[in-house]
């Protein structure tokens, strides 16, 4: 149809008709080149597409390294899980075995725990991603898709020779493949200052904290890995914090992390953040829930409130360990066994490692200790330390009293200036005794040391004992009680006479508790001597209300818990402030063991150590080495120079009958005499029998066990001499 464009019309309809005509060919024109622009961009999508696929531009090195962790995790998987499985039943065999078949399954289970920590550390050094994995890995897909571009293009020229309608048809999935390859970039997608996260292979974005700026910092890739708390980064962490009952989904964007989630020693750490109003304590109580909720065990998890210059009561941190024991199994023996002399003052008590292996010191000096939880977890090895470390500093008094006989306390005999065993009424009405007198003597250093504070300020500043005043005499007193709840169960059974009151009006004798009253005596040390030096030591089996009384666990400013069964329990020995704050000995594991929780008072908070160990035979040798050091410092005092006396003695009467035995053995003489034995005692060993007359040797033959003198026959060309025979000597040294 053709148009005039110089028709007039007088309607006005007419009019616009005749302009939209007139512009109908312009608007054709634009559509045109609009439609240009989109096919041109989208061929561009298209090309870059296609030759980023080619060439494995499209993925990132964030997804690279979660594809190379992944199918790493899953090679190993498999072995891990038999190991696991191995040890499980080597434990429930071990639980159900005999005395005789118990060391054989000890051993390999031993064996399978330590190759299962040794596959865990590989397996970590494992999931490391290099900047050389990264390129092989990129290398191998980019390989792979030209080979696979190939073999497809190989297969279509084939299938088009054999059969052309069905290679033909093949080009029906061409419309559908430039759909994909031409549609929009994510990046176009986002709003305007959106961060383009790189995503994982499980469709989330990448968290910010973990995007690697160089391939140095790849290994920040993978560091939380679904074996070490099912984590993959903040909104993880948050969604467990809900899944707890910590904070709720309506507080979900109120949370967030101070800082990133980052490695701390074998797991990770990380500072939450929460909402405004909510307290860090609300997460310290639910450690089993959040354990629930990152479906792992709660031995691995520790949480605290930020202490932190930059801490405040609405944030905590959080440390998750990579293994269920993150304190493993083995035994580390404790430095002072092979100490010569230790510092009590400023070297402390050396302890052991936390879970991340940091190593931990407690001091002790102007404070005192509790010690409580389950038999058998390693309350009395803990107590040990502290004895080992003050045994080795002769300046250092020890008193010793456990509610019961037995070797564990038995070395310090050797150094001890008293030292008490048992519960029975006598030795209760002892104990009470020795505590008070004492309490008495402290008093009166206090009484000296108020004197040289006026007289010599310097000499007792703040008017505490120092070390020199220490080296003087004046030095540190440790009272260590074992088997606290057998002392408190004897003492109840005893009534002693008030002495300041000993009638009533009936003319009986007035009476209390021996029970309060070692209580009342056990805290009043604690009381009063702290700034003269006193310190103690008090140890139960039983954490409870009857043997931890409040009266005394509230004076020790330091308390330890080993495994208990319950926050009850846990309360009884640490305070209701320990556990509310995360102290949490009630979630340690069978095993746990030598595993405590120590809460130091004030500022310091609690730590949890797996405790050093010193067994007996070493705590022996430290105790004699404590001996020779006080008898060098003339520090021995009390029922040790009596114990060491009669030891010393014992110890020279088996010496002498061992040297007359090696004498005889080594002449081949079934039989001497006298003159004839004290003449080879005098060649062989100068230094101890130079000196030594027939009328001595024969008095301590005596008074060894050998008896006197014997006829011996015809010996030495004489008919029928006085003199020992070999087996005579070697009786009385055997104690027979």
């Amino acid at each position: 149809m053709a148009l005039d464009i110089n028709q007039s019309h007088e309607s006005e309809d007419d009019g616009i008709i005749d302009a939209e005509i007139v512009e109908e060919p312009g608007r054709i024109e634009q559509v045109k080149a609009k439609a240009k622009v989109g096919f041109d961009r989208q061929k561009a999508n298209v090309v870059r597409r296609a030759g980023e696929w080619a060439t494995a531009k499209d993925v990132t090195d964030a997804e690279l390294a979660v594809e190379i962790e992944r199918k790493r995790r899953r090679a190993n998987a498999e072995g891990d899980r038999e190991l696991s499985i191995r040890v499980k039943t080597l434990r429930a065999q071990l639980r159900t075995a005999s005395e005789y078949e118990a060391p054989g399954i000890q051993d390999r289970l031993a064996a399978a725990e330590a190759q299962l920590g040794i596959r865990m550390e590989s397996d970590a050094d494992l999931m490391k991603v290099s900047g050389k994995d990264l390129i092989r890995a990129r290398w191998t897909k980019k390989a792979t898709r030209l080979g696979g571009l190939a073999a497809g293009g190989l297969l279509y020229v084939n299938g088009l020779a054999v059969e052309p309608a069905l290679g033909l048809a093949g080009l029906a999935a061409l419309p559908v493949g430039w759909f994909y390859l031409a549609r929009p970039f994510a990046a176009e997608q986002l709003p305007a200052g959106a961060p383009a996260f790189p995503v994982q292979a499980t469709g989330e974005p990448v968290p910010e904290a973990f995007m690697p700026q160089t391939l140095a910092d790849m290994s920040r890739v993978s560091l939380v890995k679904r074996a070490s708390g099912r984590v993959q980064g903040e909104a993880d962490l948050v969604t467990a914090l809900i899944k707890a009952g910590i904070i709720s989904e309506a507080q979900r964007d109120e949370t967030h992390l101070a800082g990133v989630i980052e490695p701390a020693g074998p797991g990770w750490t990380a500072t939450v953040e929460l909402p405004r109003g909510v307290k860090a304590s609300a997460a310290v109580v639910k450690v089993e829930e959040l354990a629930s909720a990152l479906r792992i065990k709660k031995s691995r998890i520790q949480i605290s409130p930020d202490t932190s210059s930059d801490g405040h009561d609405g944030r905590f941190v959080l440390w998750v360990a990579n293994a269920d024991n993150p304190y493993g199994t083995g035994k580390v023996p404790s430095a002072l066994i092979e100490a010569q002399v230790w510092n009590f003052w400023e070297q402390g008590i050396p302890m052991g490692p936390d879970a991340r292996g940091d190593r931990h010191t407690m001091h002790l000096l102007w404070s005192s200790l509790l010690i409580g939880g389950l038999m058998g977890y390693g309350k009395s090895y803990f107590a040990r330390l502290v004895a080992a470390a003050a045994a080795l500093d002769p300046t250092v008094r020890i008193i010793v009293i456990t509610g019961k006989t037995g070797p564990d306390w038995s070395p310090l005999k050797h150094i001890a200036h008293r030292w008490i065993a048992g519960a029975s009424p006598e030795i209760i009405r002892e104990v009470l005794d020795i505590v008070n007198g004492t309490i008495g003597e402290m008093q009166d250093r206090g009484t000296e040391l108020d004197r040289l504070y006026e007289t010599d300020p310097e000499a007792a500043p703040e008017g505490k004992i120092t070390p020199e005043l220490a080296a003087k005499g004046m030095g540190p007193v440790l009272l260590v009680v074992d088997e606290l709840q057998e002392l408190l169960d004897g003492a109840a059974l005893v009534q002693v006479a008030i002495e300041d009151d000993p009638t009533s009006e009936g003319g009986r004798v007035k009476t209390r508790s021996g029970r309060d009253l070692m209580v009342e005596g056990f805290a009043r040390f604690v009381r009063v001597t702290r700034f003269v030096g006193g310190m103690g030591v008090f140890i139960t089996q039983r954490p409870d209300a009857d043997s931890v009384p409040t009266k005394l666990r509230e004076v020790c400013a330091k308390r330890a818990s080993y495994r208990v069964k319950g926050d009850r329990s846990a309360k009884m020995v640490l305070g209701d402030d320990a556990v509310a704050n995360g102290a949490a000995p009630h979630l340690l594991t069978e095993d746990s063991k030598g595993v405590v929780v120590l809460d130091q008072g004030g500022e310091d908070g609690h730590v949890t150590v797996k405790a050093d160990v010193i067994d007996l035979p070493d705590f022996k040798a430290i105790c004699l080495r404590g001996r020779q050091l006080r008898e060098h410092a003339g520090t021995l005092t009390g029922d040790a120079l009596d114990y060491g006396k009669a030891d010393a003695e014992a110890a020279a009467r088996t010496r002498l009958l061992t040297d007359c035995v090696t004498i005889l053995d080594d002449l081949q003489f079934d039989r001497a005499r006298t003159e004839t034995l004290l003449e080879y005692l005098k060649g062989k060993i100068p230094e101890r029998y130079d000196a030594m007359t027939k009328a001595q040797l024969q008095a301590r033959l005596r008074d060894a066990g050998a008896g006197t003198t014997q006829k011996l026959g015809p010996i030495d060309g004489m008919a029928n001499p006085n003199g020992y025979f070999r087996d005579q000597i070697a009786n009385a040294l055997n104690g027979k």
